[in-house]
């Protein structure tokens, strides 16, 4: 997505906000699903990933032409990759998104009256699970890669989408983020997870996330760019 001219603290600001509003949304929604669905984990589920594609809808859309609203470390180590921001900018791009998660999930419990302060006993490990992940975060990559590359404008909707379908397609409910694994272990509610459980989350995010770099650097050349 096209960046305007905009200062490093404005994007590092864009980058905060928008991933503690997402945090937010996604705690948030939980909580609220939870409550509302009578013990029917699906409708809450569904509640859930309803309220997260929405709001990523919102925020990339508002931000992108800030920041570039990745409000994901691993979508900043990719475009690091790809030589499209330095690596001192990524890495105060990642300090943004992770300290900010933390504070979207606090906000999101003072708005339900919830204890602030949380650590979650949701268990989320096993083979299963590590794979949705790296295969979860693969997929939000090439989303992301292929729609800047041949529809930039659709790319708000595209990862909304992708992140509904994800939430259903994959045994972990997708994640797909490191910041959002990482906050997500201090919320014991709906969307939380052991942070026992977050470091082979992140491994299997990361990975995804370099396998489809990889991938899109090779599949999305022209014949043209082949011959350069």
């Amino acid at each position: 997505m096209a960046v305007e001219t905009y200062s490093f603290g404005r994007k590092l600001f864009a980058e905060g906000l928008g991933t503690s509003l997402l945090l937010a949304t996604v705690v948030g929604s939980g909580i609220m699903a939870q409550s509302l669905s009578g013990g029917n984990v699906a409708i809450a589920l569904l509640c859930n990933a309803i309220a997260t594609g929405a709001i990523l809808v919102v925020l990339i859309t508002l931000l992108g032409p800030i920041s570039g609203a990745h409000f994901n470390p691993v979508v900043t180590l990719v475009f690091a990759l790809r030589r499209e921001i330095s690596a001192q900018a990524s890495l105060g791009y990642i300090g943004a998104q992770v300290l900010a998660a933390a504070l979207g999930v606090w906000l999101a419990h003072m708005m339900f009256g919830e204890d602030i302060v949380q650590v979650s006993e949701k268990v989320r490990t096993g083979a299963p699970q590590w794979l949705s992940e790296g295969i979860a975060t693969f997929g939000l990559v090439i989303t992301i890669l292929g729609t800047v590359r041949f529809r930039d404008s659709f790319v708000p909707v595209a990862v909304g989408l992708y992140i509904v379908a994800a939430y259903w397609f994959t045994a972990s409910t997708s994640f797909a983020n490191p910041a959002v694994t990482l906050a997500r272990s201090l919320s014991d509610t709906f969307a939380g997870i052991r942070p026992h459980d977050a470091p082979a989350f992140v491994a299997a995010q990361i990975g995804g996330a370099l396998v489809a770099y990889a991938v899109c650097a090779w599949f999305l050349k022209s014949r043209e760019e082949q011959c350069l």
